[in-house]
């Protein structure tokens, strides 16, 4: 049950990168433009897109008529949604003032002395003090201002919703969390939405789960030819680069009313998306629809095309009447892009491997302290990777040279960045204001009736998955992963918070990751490493007084040569760090001290493992 606590602010530690473009396919935005310069290629032979272009026109006709009775002078059909700004939020003071206490004194200690610094370089490394104070530097976006009447949004006839009262107060949970008054204003029909995704991208399905499948858009070369300017086409190129995921509802009666993700499901992960937005190393929320019927022509052509060149379509076949009925609901999640996930990914190296466990660890510390989150599912498939490099190259290294070799914790080496998705089976604590009064709800999932602990696996890497379930479960009732009994199931036992089990699955991870490492030779040609020295002003000077770790080289200037033996030296290095997190995190033998991921990297800083501002200026 929601309770009122005393609250202190909320911290979003780390930095974030600048919002994509968001409701693009809405009136007013680079879409209509470019509808127009592509009418001639822009037929539809949908029936229902026919009548919704009929009754658009029809809505304009009676649009003049008043106009001329009036002599008002026209509305701009131009509207554009703005964007939603982070609002504070605030909790109440948590277990975990501790650890992150201890992030901050330990990243004091490391920074350099600016006395040694240069102007230039003293600079470029502020206090991480002052850094670790400051707010995420990313364009706000707007809040939806609050209705001020309970009653629908009225709606436009060329929107394509579809009129049912019923329907509308069904899927309302979900339709509340939409950031845009048009994806909230009712069910769409798949078809119209569709249709504003036609004028200008070609659909391609790249993934899917057992939620269901996920999307992207490609823009047409067509559009790219005709006379748009450039600032509208770089935002049409933006939108597409994001992900759509469409998951089936489950109906309120009949076919489909107990299969499929419900209602208040939807609901819940759209408020975790919208709560971990702000947070470093999770996904980025764009927006919620739905909409009903059958997949659209050219869905399901990118649906088949996926059949046809893919192994891992297991998915019913949306045409399969059997399966989805021609009034069948979908969510459509609109995100960024976060990359390919680990699963799918080939690592061999152990910076990769550094780069990808520190990278989660960090991203689950982050969201303990800002809400008190545990993600309960955190297999190899909700962990996405994408390439920091200029070239989007996910194999090769970040540009190095022996001054940056040595100034590094480790952290950064491979060039790659986490995002960890899918917070269906999450717990968080929902507070959005910074009102003290404010009653704070729970997000969470009764994992007990999700059948997810009596399985025993097939080989060993799910006999491991299989396990580690079972030992958080073990580890929320008991407080120890180890006791191997069933428990008694508790009802309301997994809105509970037990941080412990972002440590486990931690575990889990990195005992994967380690099992494919392979030590490289960089002294050969054609090894992963670039050779070109990183550019920097004249008179900047590189402190690597943040460096502790005795076994790391300290030439100043190095050959390429000499940059590949530094590599060999520090992949060694690495490896022992990796080796020993095994120990640390062991679920028997392990430090007891370990309560947290939070702990976790505190402990890694204290160590030289990682650099506070790996932490705080991520």
């Amino acid at each position: 049950m929601p309770t009122t606590r005393t609250v202190q602010q909320k911290r979003v530690y780390g930095k974030r990168r600048a919002n994509a473009p968001r409701a693009v396919l809405e009136n007013g935005s680079p879409l209509k433009f470019a509808d127009r310069a592509s009418a001639s290629v822009d037929q539809s032979t949908d029936t229902e897109s026919e009548e919704d272009v009929i009754k658009e026109m029809e809505s304009e006709l009676a649009a003049l008529k008043l106009e001329e009775e009036s002599w008002n002078p026209p509305e701009s059909t131009e509207q554009t949604v703005p964007a939603t700004p982070l609002v504070r939020k605030t909790r109440r003071k948590s277990v975990l003032k501790t650890p992150m206490n201890r992030l901050q004194e330990q990243a004091a200690r490391n920074l350099p002395s600016p006395k040694s610094d240069s102007p230039a370089t003293a600079k470029q490394t502020t206090s991480i003090g002052q850094e670790e104070q400051r707010r995420l530097s990313f364009t706000p976006r707007q809040p939806r201002p609050k209705p001020t009447q309970t009653r629908r949004p009225a709606t436009r006839l060329s929107s394509g919703c579809v009129e049912n009262e019923k329907l509308y107060e069904y899927v309302g949970p979900v339709l509340q969390q939409a950031l845009s008054s048009f994806s909230a204003q009712g069910v769409q029909k798949f078809s119209s939405w569709a249709a504003r995704c036609e004028r200008a991208f070609d659909p391609i399905k790249i993934a899917e789960g057992s939620y269901g499948e996920v999307y992207k858009l490609r823009l047409r070369e067509d559009i790219c030819k005709n006379d748009i300017s450039k600032s509208k086409l770089k935002k049409l190129r933006a939108y597409g680069e994001g992900v759509f995921k469409i998951v089936p509802l489950r109906s309120q009666k009949g076919p489909g009313s107990k299969k499929f993700t419900s209602i208040d499901e939807m609901a819940a992960e759209v408020k975790l998306l919208k709560l971990l937005d702000p947070v470093p190393g999770f996904a980025r929320f764009r927006e919620i629809h739905v909409v009903q019927g059958r997949f659209p022509p050219s869905f399901q052509k990118a649906w088949d095309t996926y059949k046809d060149t893919k192994d891992d379509c297991m998915n019913p076949n949306p045409a399969n009447k059997r399966a989805y009925n021609n009034n069948q609901l979908w969510a459509i999640l609109e995100m960024d892009d976060a990359g390919v996930e680990l699963e799918k990914f080939s690592w061999s190296s152990v910076f990769q491997v550094y780069d990808i466990f520190w990278g989660v660890a960090m991203g689950l510390a982050r969201a303990e302290e800002f809400a008190l989150f545990e993600h309960r599912d955190l297999h190899l498939g909700n962990i996405c990777l994408r390439s920091t490099r200029s070239d989007g190259d996910m194999q090769s290294l970040a540009e190095l040279d022996a001054h940056t070799i040595e100034s590094s914790s480790g952290f950064g080496i491979s060039s790659l960045e986490t995002t960890i998705i899918d917070y269906s089976l999450s717990r968080a604590e929902l507070r959005f204001t910074d009102n003290p009064e404010e009653k704070v709800d729970v997000a969470s999932t009764d994992l007990d009736s999700k059948q997810l602990f009596d399985a025993i696996g097939r080989d060993e890497d799910e006999i491991l998955l299989r396990n580690t379930y079972r030992y958080m479960r073990s580890q929320l009732y008991n407080g120890n992963s180890q006791v191997s009994e069933k428990p008694p199931n508790i009802p309301g036992i997994w809105a509970e918070y037990a941080p412990k089990t972002n440590l486990i699955w931690l575990l889990f991870i990195l005992k994967n990751m380690m099992k494919n490492i392979q030590l490289e030779d960089f002294t050969k040609q054609g090894s992963k490493k670039p050779l070109q020295p990183c550019k920097r002003k004249a008179n900047q000077q590189i402190d690597s007084s943040t460096s502790r770790d005795c076994s790391k080289p300290k030439s100043k200037t190095a050959s390429s040569g000499a940059i590949g033996g530094m590599l060999m030296s520090f992949q060694k290095t690495i490896n022992d760090r990796l080796n020993k997190i095994l120990q640390v995190l062991d679920l028997e033998h392990g430090r007891e001290d370990m309560c947290c991921a939070a702990d976790l990297v505190a402990y890694a800083i204290d160590q030289g493992w990682l650099d506070g501002r790996d932490f705080f200026l991520a």
